[in-house]
């Protein structure tokens, strides 16, 4: 079970973190000033407060290269921890 989750949670960084080398910026909407009818109007910006948030250089590599770290690990738990009482 643990072993499952350490691989999960690293194959999730990993795609986190080819998706930030992919693009330059990411717009965030409020959730409160927003409706799906907004987002159909061509017309229009879907939201009045719109957050944009541009990834660092470093930090699409840093969280590729924690990813990797985390299933390297993943895969490196011995299998005395699926007899233990965690699971």
């Amino acid at each position: 079970m643990w072993r499952s989750l350490f691989i999960a949670l690293g194959i999730m960084a990993i795609i986190v973190g080819i998706e930030c080398l992919l693009i330059d910026s990411a717009s965030f909407y409020s959730r409160s000033s927003t409706t799906a009818v907004d987002f159909l109007d061509p017309s229009g910006a879907p939201s009045k407060s719109i957050t944009t948030w541009k990834p660092k250089e470093w930090f699409p590599w840093l969280v590729l290269s924690v990813g990797t770290l985390v299933v390297i690990y993943s895969f490196t738990i011995p299998n005395r921890i699926r007899h233990s009482s965690f699971d």
